[in-house]
């Protein structure tokens, strides 16, 4: 796997995790830790493609 393609991978998983991340916003019955838990794997994910980005 190429650098590149890895990067697209990321941030096909941030996208799907940014979507998860709003449908739990307004969901009522999700538990904030759980939004917490979702938005800190999105922050890692992020930084990870920056890291590869540079």
């Amino acid at each position: 796997m190429t650098v590149t393609s890895h990067i697209a991978e990321l941030k096909k998983k941030h996208d799907s995790l940014s979507e998860t991340v709003e449908r739990a916003q307004r969901s009522p019955g999700i538990d904030g830790l759980r939004i917490a838990e979702l938005k800190k794997q999105k922050m890692k994910l992020k930084e990870e493609i920056g890291r590869l980005s540079s």
